[in-house]
């Protein structure tokens, strides 16, 4: 099962907006075309950052500005902002057979373990900042 990439375009959405919004102004428009994207997808992403209390959002082409501090914003906070995933990340199959020995078992065997995996990733992506990734971006640039 992958992450959709809602979450991906809303990094790159806020990166951008970190790095070149004091020389342009970040409408929908420009910010598609750094993400290569439609720009309708770049206004659904603005419209969930928005609702998350990450950025704020000018009528019309005013442009998208952060009103979080870059250090405050994890990637976990992008993550759910943007709902690239609904409930947990692992799928479970229905209905194993209860007859069976493997079916019947399964998940005494494998939730934990599942559960522990998707812990794991929440607390990597709490751990990195948004500011973070800017240092790490200015190193490339």
């Amino acid at each position: 099962m992958k992450i959709t990439s809602r979450f991906t375009v809303a990094v790159h959405t806020l990166l951008a907006i970190y790095v070149l919004g004091k020389e342009y102004k970040m409408t929908s428009d420009f910010i598609a075309s750094s993400v290569n994207v439609n720009p309708v997808v770049i206004r659904r992403t603005l419209s969930s950052l928005k609702a998350a209390g990450i950025i704020d959002v000018k009528a019309g082409s005013g442009g998208a500005a952060l009103i979080k501090d870059a250090d405050d914003i994890t990637l976990y906070d992008i993550y759910t902002a943007v709902d690239c995933v609904d409930g947990d990340l692992f799928n479970f199959h229905e209905n194993p057979n209860p007859e069976c020995p493997v079916g019947k078992n399964i998940h005494a065997v494998l939730d934990t373990h599942l559960t522990d995996a998707q812990t794991a990733l929440e607390n990597e992506l709490k751990s990195v900042t948004l500011s973070d990734l800017m240092k790490q971006l200015n190193l490339l640039i």
